[in-house]
Order: structure tokens, then sequence, then C-alpha cells
């Protein structure tokens, strides 16, 4: 019944995962309207878009949306608002987002410089994956559990990526909090004004079309 009439080709998916149908414009006022619309406080509303844009530079890939709405029920921000805000790492930014919260992960610990940075973490992730999925199937086989390669991911990616991500994630969640919490106030205040102004209009209608049946 909700299926496609046309279902997309995966190479159609796959494009729109870097430019969406509609545009990145429209896509990305797509989310500003629905975090402006949500039936909250803006402290609420903003304080969860943030979480999801903290979270957005961590390395909790495939867990974003759980992280952010924990990070919102902590923080008691709102949990649609924080998963919104987890939209802010795309296939555009992550790129930005990854290198330099790496970069500056090695930086901090002193590691240096690392110089291949996305071969680095692509292959670390890889080879993270396959390690978790082998494990899981040694439990059902004959298999051999092999940790090697996770505690190497955990040393040389992980944790790198973590501990550089904290500081610019932060610093982006405290200015969408401070540039969100009063553009949501205006556009709850300026909705709230028409919603009253309407609420007369429908009055004075009613008591028009009551005079003249009288």
């Amino acid at each position: 019944m909700f299926k496609r009439r046309n279902p997309r080709s995966y190479r159609e998916s796959f494009v729109e995962m870097f430019y969406p149908r509609s545009g990145w414009r429209r896509a990305l006022g797509y989310i500003r309207h629905r975090v402006q619309r949500l039936p909250d406080t803006p402290h609420k509303i903003a304080m969860g878009f943030s979480c999801g844009v903290f979270v957005s530079f961590t390395p909790f890939f495939g867990f974003h949306f759980v992280v952010a709405a924990l990070m919102a029920v902590i923080f008691r921000g709102n949990i649609v608002a924080s998963i919104l805000g987890t939209f802010f790492g795309n296939p555009i930014t992550f790129p930005f987002i990854a290198g330099f919260s790496y970069r500056l992960g090695w930086f901090l610990l002193g590691r240096g410089n690392e110089e291949a940075v996305w071969p680095t973490i692509r292959h670390g992730f890889y080879e993270a994956f396959d390690g978790l999925w082998h494990n899981f199937l040694a439990i059902f086989t004959s298999e051999t559990m092999v940790w090697a390669g996770l505690r190497d991911f955990w040393d040389s990616v992980f944790i790198p990526y973590l501990i550089g991500g904290l500081m610019p994630g932060f610093v982006l969640a405290v200015l969408f909090y401070i540039g969100a919490k009063p553009l949501i106030a205006a556009y709850q205040h300026r909705r709230r004004g028409r919603l009253v102004a309407k609420l007369k209009e429908l009055r004075e209608k009613k008591r028009q079309s009551e005079a003249d049946v009288q």
C-alpha cells in the first residue's frame, strides 16, 4: 500500500545519500521546519538538537540515534530534536568531521600527525565490523574468536577519533544551542500569535453568523 509506484534503483538510492532528489537546501529546510514545530520549549528543543550535533562528532557509527537520544534524556532535551540533530553528520560533512577529529585526536594523544587519515579510518572500521561478525559466528561454530584486530582498532582509530571529536563537537553544539534557541522561541511566538488571530477571526465569524440568523 505504501510502496513507491516506481521503486528506486540501487544507483538512485546511492546518489540520494549524497544529493537528495529535492536538493540539500530543501532537505535542510525540512529539518529546520520539523525542529521549529516540535511541541516543546525552545530550551529543550535546542538542547536536544545540540546533543545530536555533538554525537555527530563521535565514532559511534550505527548508534548515533541511540546515543543522541540518551544524551537528550540526560540533559533533559527533546529526543526527536536530538535525532534530527544527528543529520548534521551526513555523507557531505562526515569527511571533514572524521578527518579533523581523527587528526586532532592524534595530536592530543601526542602521536604526531597521521597522513593517511581516510584509508586508516575506513580500513579500521571495516576490520572492526568484520572482526565482530567473525566472533559472533564463532559462538555457534568451531571457529576461534580473534580480538587482536579489535584491540588495534580501539587503540589506533576509535580512541583518537573519540578524543579528537569531543572538543569540536562541544563547540558546535554550544553554537547551535545559542543560535537555535532564540530562533525557535521567535517562531513559536509568531505561530502562537497567528493561532490566536485565527481563533478570534473564527469567533467573530460565528458571532456574525448568529447575528444574521436572529
